[in-house]
């Protein structure tokens, strides 16, 4: 497939070179343009382009920039094609993006994300730490394999969120309309928790809306007290541990 993947973060640069080694034609894009693409994120045949090229005549796009970004590229997003299908990686977190006022009053963030562009989009690997992500995929059927649950409101886009999940060497676990994706936003039991295909229904299921941003933010906080305050990375083990902790 032609996937354009706007973002190259933790999980976006680990998008990049999974679905460039799994065969695809793969175009990313930063904020900062081409010349400052890790050449390393590149060694899968993936090419480094303007947010306009990244966009341009593909069959998925892939956003992994936070939803402070989106007013930046709202116009060439709006503009794709119907057929398009659009994947949203994004958490909201109001530390760091400022408050939104919508997502403050409980307004789906999925939802909102597809107000912002006006067209339909899906919600995946936005619940798996980038430290997972990166190391700890497995192939089919491999007894330690992890799952991803994936939301949205037309089938296509579900059906190929769910192979492109697949394809990074996790389980996709079908999450139902994007009204229901707040069960894989920050403070819910599925939410960087490593949790197997076995177990992601009933972690979904146990999911109470009301509890999750107070759950989110005592993560951000015990992160916050380790690091010092500072933009320090966290060990993955570490993280994992404090979300199954607080949130399961």
């Amino acid at each position: 497939m032609k996937i354009g993947i706007l973002g190259t973060g933790n999980i976006g640069k680990t998008l990049v070179i999974k679905l460039s080694e799994a065969g695809h034609d793969v175009k990313v894009a930063n904020s900062r343009g081409p010349e400052s693409i890790d050449a390393s994120i590149l060694a899968n045949g993936a090419k480094a382009e303007t947010a306009e090229e990244a966009l341009n005549n593909v069959e998925v796009v892939i956003l992994s920039i936070p939803p402070t970004s989106f007013d930046k590229i709202k116009e060439i997003v709006a503009a794709l094609p119907p057929e398009t299908v659009v994947i949203d990686t994004s958490n909201y977190y109001p530390h760091r993006d400022g408050k939104i006022s919508a997502l403050e009053a409980g307004k789906v963030q999925a939802e909102w994300t597809s107000e912002q562009f006006n067209r339909p989009v899906a919600k995946a690997w936005n619940a798996i730490g980038a430290g997972s992500f990166s190391k700890k995929g497995q192939n089919v059927g491999h007894p330690e394999r992890l799952a991803i649950p994936v939301a949205a409101d037309r089938q296509n886009d579900r059906d190929v969120a769910l192979r492109l999940v697949d394809e990074t060497g996790f389980d996709g676990f079908d999450a139902g309309p994007l009204a229901e994706s707040w069960r894989q936003e920050p403070g819910s039991p599925v939410y960087c928790t490593d949790l197997k295909l076995s177990q992601i229904e009933s972690a979904l299921g146990s999911a109470v809306k009301e509890r999750l941003p107070k759950r989110r933010d005592i993560v951000v906080q015990a992160i916050t007290e380790r690091t010092d305050g500072e933009d320090a990375t966290v060990d993955p083990d570490y993280f994992v541990r404090i979300n199954r902790a607080v949130y399961l």
